[in-house]
C-alpha cells in the first residue's frame, strides 16, 4: 500500500484585522479634528423667507458683520480676526483677480445697524463684486 501524501490547501482568505485597526485609528483622528475645521464668527442671523442658493463648484466667500459692526472675511490667513475696510477691499479685489466667478455672500447680525451692512456691500461693489448674496435663517414656524 502506498501512502499518498495529502497536500494541504492554501488559505485564500484575507486577514482583515489590520484593516480594522487602521479604520479605527482614522475614525478617532477624524472625530478629533472635525470640530476644529469649522470656523466662523458667532452672529444672530435675521429670519426671512428665502430660497436655497444653488451649489456652485467653488466654496463662496462669506463676509460677516457681527453685532458690534466688526467685519470678518473667511478668506485669508486669519478668518477669526476682524478686518478694516481697506483690508476687506484689498482681499476681495485680489481674490476676484484670480477667481472672477467666485460667489460673495454677506452675513449680517440681526441687531447690527442696517447702514453698516449697506456700507460693507458698497465696499464689496467698489472692490469689483458684481452681485452679492445675503445669508438669512428661515423663519420659525
Amino acid at each position: 500500500m502506498k501512502h499518498r501524501r495529502r497536500r494541504q490547501r492554501l488559505m485564500a482568505e484575507i486577514n482583515v484585522v489590520p484593516y480594522i485597526d487602521v479604520m479605527l485609528v482614522l475614525l478617532i483622528i477624524f472625530m478629533i479634528t472635525a470640530p476644529l475645521i469649522t470656523q466662523g464668527v458667532k452672529i444672530d442671523l435675521p429670519q426671512a423667507p428665502s430660497e436655497v442658493i444653488s451649489p456652485s463648484q467653488q466654496e463662496p466667500v462669506i463676509v460677516t458683520v457681527n453685532a458690534d459692526g466688526e467685519v470678518y472675511i473667511d478668506f485669508g490667513d486669519s478668518p477669526k480676526d476682524p478686518v478694516d475696510e481697506d483690508t476687506l477691499v484689498t482681499r476681495v479685489a485680489g481674490l476676484l483677480k484670480y477667481r472672477p466667478d467666485i460667489e460673495i455672500l454677506v452675513k449680517g447680525d440681526r441687531t447690527v445697524d442696517y447702514g453698516r451692512v449697506v456700507t460693507v456691500m458698497a465696499l464689496l461693489q467698489g472692490a469689483g463684486v458684481d452681485s452679492v448674496g445675503l445669508i438669512t435663517e428661515p423663519p420659525e414656524r
